[in-house]
């Protein structure tokens, strides 16, 4: 589990497709990572297969995570998010993260706003339906707030508020109109949808 509050971003060492899949290393600067751990990259939870005690970490990206997120699109010198799971003791400065991407959304413009910037994404209706004005989404892993949200083709165009201190330390300052942001939606959103599907079905 994590709070979608990005600790910090760096670039991927190296990034080796095998067949289908794809095995990354990351400089996390964590020297006391444990195998096994769960790291949020990009919003993905990913697991520590191979680590050094300067904190590089291996990962392997399946095909169901190359198919549901953008990192497929990694590469060597790829700037990323990074998160650690939380601890039970920890404040949830975000919301509750999983980690689990739900599928991708397309930036489609950056607007000045004050010191901050305005953001408007598209997401497919697949995943809108779970959206609600000032409700939580994760976006690469950051936990944010939806300002607005309105009616777009083939689903729904939100806009995001990003104040100057989120904008300085993740990747969305590097992000360009029609790149694909990682998505996943509010999961207690997710459960009331199973909860009530019986009682709607009637």
């Amino acid at each position: 589990m994590f709070s979608g509050i990005i600790a910090r971003t760096v670039a991927v060492r190296t990034a080796n497709a095998t067949g289908g899949s794809l095995v990354v290393t990351i400089p996390t600067g964590w020297s006391d990572l444990e195998l096994g751990e769960s790291i949020a990259v990009n919003g993905v939870c990913l697991t520590v297969t191979e680590m050094d005690e300067a904190g590089a970490a291996r990962f392997f990206l399946s095909p169901e995570t190359l198919s549901r997120s953008n990192l497929g699109r990694l590469a060597t010198g790829s700037v990323v998010n990074l998160e650690r799971s939380v601890a039970l003791a920890d404040r949830l400065s975000g919301h509750m993260v999983q980690g689990h991407v739900d599928g991708k959304a397309t930036l489609v413009a950056v607007t000045p706003d004050s010191d901050a910037r305005r953001l408007e994404f598209d997401l497919p209706s697949e995943l809108a339906r779970y959206c609600v004005e000032k409700g939580s989404i994760s976006l690469n892993g950051i936990s944010l707030t939806i300002n607005s949200i309105e009616p777009a083709d083939n689903g729904a165009r939100i806009g995001i508020t990003i104040i100057p201190h989120t904008w300085d330390n993740t990747n969305l300052s590097a992000a360009v109109l029609g790149d694909e942001i990682n998505v996943e939606v509010d999961v207690i959103a997710k459960y009331v949808e199973a909860l009530c599907k019986p009682y709607l079905a009637r």
